[in-house]
């Protein structure tokens, strides 16, 4: 590991440690109902020290920052420095590296992750930008995860457009969904309602066809999520 690279990962660790709450800590682990342990750092706080160390230690180029990013995620021990190596792909200074050969990458973390508070933050931030910026290349990727075996890939391939607004390609959307439409999972139905329910907000006429058209086929949960902004408002009078 390049000296660089271990200097940034030990700085990120000890201030991890440096700011750990205990008591917060075992909470944390029972919400999230994870086997790994927590430092008792909350995501606000992970996202300040990763910033701080990013620019008193800032990365060369692509190749020290995905190191980086596998070196805090692969020798993890308490959750927040899986959380550090999110921050630091989705940081605003790494941002023209993400490139579709970063999809390798991101995939390891999505797979291995494979829980909600990994891969939404890498879904709509990292993978939605690499979407933007590469269209193309990207839209390819992620048709393929929308129809893996992998639920978390999956739910990536959903959540990708979650900020992208009046950018969002509606064609992709509803194609990224419909692999999952008729799934039982619970994470995929929630995908499918918030990605939906996002997408309400800038074309609310697309979302109530959408799910007028599917109604037998969509779940209850992603129909009361995909419509709950539009309920809210008066805009829909009911669930279909």
């Amino acid at each position: 590991m390049d000296s660089l690279v271990r200097d940034l990962r030990l700085a990120v660790v000890q201030a991890l440690r440096d700011a750990a709450d205990p008591e917060r800590a075992r909470g944390q682990q029972a919400y999230m109902k994870s086997e790994m342990p927590f430092h008792g750092v909350t995501v606000p706080v992970v996202r300040k020290l990763v910033a701080e160390t990013v620019r008193s230690r800032p990365l060369p180029g692509a190749a020290a920052w995905e190191q980086a990013i596998l070196a805090l995620w692969r020798s993890a021990e308490r959750r927040e420095e899986r959380y550090a190596a999110v921050e630091l792909l989705n940081h605003s200074r790494h941002r023209c590296w993400l490139e579709p050969a970063r999809m390798a990458m991101i995939e390891e973390m999505v797979v291995t992750g494979a829980w909600w508070d990994y891969v939404d933050a890498i879904a709509s931030v990292a993978v939605g930008q690499m979407l933007n910026r590469h269209p193309t290349e990207v839209a390819v990727l992620l048709r393929r995860w929308a129809d893996d075996v992998d639920i978390w890939k999956r739910r990536t391939a959903i959540l990708s457009q979650l900020k992208r607004g009046k950018s969002t390609d509606e064609a992709l959307l509803f194609a990224f969904i419909e692999p999952s439409i008729d799934e039982r999972e619970f994470f995929l139905r929630k995908a499918i309602g918030w990605a939906l329910r996002q997408y309400s907000r800038v074309n609310p006429d697309a979302v109530t066809a959408y799910v007028e058209r599917h109604a037998s086929r969509l779940s209850a949960l992603s129909k009361r999520e995909a419509l709950k902004a539009l309920l809210k408002s008066g805009a829909v009078a009911e669930i279909p």
